[in-house]
């Protein structure tokens, strides 16, 4: 298991991307950053049409799938996305809040299967499978093997 100071570094580093910041991603409980993220459908997320970007939905249902997969590794393990299908349910309208969960089917030595749903006020709005490869993390022990 991650130390718990390496999983605060972790999820900060997660939450400090540009990206996240720009689009505003908070988590749903700072106590536990395995139970999600949310964030707000302003104008950063929206397409042409005023409804939550695929693209944006589907980046956050990746880093939500991390998150949920964060207790699980290593110190000196990390996760990179390999595989990643999802399914765009229904629109969101500008200024709705998007709650965004994933969950660890199974985490094998090397492999994480995943799942992660984005819902606004408990309806899903889009879903995803994924996979993640578990890795050394870089500059640990574990890079040589």
């Amino acid at each position: 298991m991650v130390s718990e100071s390496a999983q605060a570094a972790r999820v900060q580093a997660v939450l400090d991307i540009p990206l996240h910041r720009f689009l505003g991603v908070r988590l749903l409980d700072p106590g536990n950053p395995a139970a999600g993220i949310s964030f707000p459908v302003g104008e950063a997320a929206q397409n042409q049409a005023a409804v939550l970007h695929g693209g944006v939905v589907t980046a956050l249902l990746d880093v939500a799938s991390y998150l949920a997969l964060l207790p699980h590794l290593d110190d000196g393990e990390h996760a990179v996305t390999h595989d990643l299908s999802v399914s765009l349910l229904r629109p969101v309208s500008a200024d709705e809040q998007v709650a965004v969960v994933g969950s660890v089917l199974r985490r094998g030595r090397a492999v994480a299967f995943l799942r992660a749903e984005a819902s606004v006020n408990g309806r899903a709005v889009a879903a995803a499978q994924v996979t993640k490869s578990v890795v050394p993390m870089p500059g640990s022990r574990n890079e040589d093997r």
